[in-house]
């Protein structure tokens, strides 16, 4: 029983904490640094019991490490926000150097398509009732950005199948 609920909780914990850094990014502009530290923290916790080896764990690490620096560059730059960084970081960790450059490929469509498509609505006018939703008002603003971690959960959620944490629970 204890085997099947950590089991589950791996398939669980991960796809729910991107949904929710996709909701909150996409209704206030933010990802909060709890959900982030979460997604860190709910790795360590779930990988050992599950008997990811310590290599492997190590080896996320440094992935997580390496994509902290260049979200961090890419952040210093005006590139992407805080929480994006984060959110990419954190996910790293859970995808691991096998799945990386297929996660940052895989993010980078997502949010040209959202790009696409959050520009394209701009340019039609806001219907007044949609307008009173301050969320969805900010997304219509030609001045905002857009809601990249959006793009980012979904990109980890495409990779995660392929991860050694997945593989390790048996899915």
């Amino acid at each position: 029983m204890a085997s099947t609920l950590l089991h589950l909780s791996v398939l669980a914990f991960f796809p729910a904490l991107m949904a929710l850094s996709a909701s909150m990014d996409l209704l206030t502009y933010t990802i909060p640094n709890r959900i982030c530290v979460s997604l860190a923290l709910g790795y360590l916790a779930l990988a050992a019991p599950l008997g990811v080896p310590a290599a492997d764990m190590l080896l996320n690490i440094s992935c997580a490490c390496a994509i902290l620096a260049i979200a961090f560059v890419m952040f210093n730059l005006g590139w992407v926000g805080g929480g994006d960084a984060k959110l990419a970081a954190a996910t790293a960790l859970w995808l691991g150097w096998s799945s990386i450059l297929d996660y940052g490929v895989t993010a980078a469509i997502y949010g040209g398509i959202l790009t696409l498509i959050i520009l394209s609505a701009r340019m039609a006018p806001l219907p007044a009732a949609l307008g009173r939703l301050a969320w969805v008002a900010r997304l219509h603003n030609g001045r905002a950005g857009v809601p990249y971690g959006i793009a980012l959960a979904a990109a980890g959620l495409a990779q995660y199948p392929g991860s050694s944490i997945w593989a390790a629970a048996g899915a």
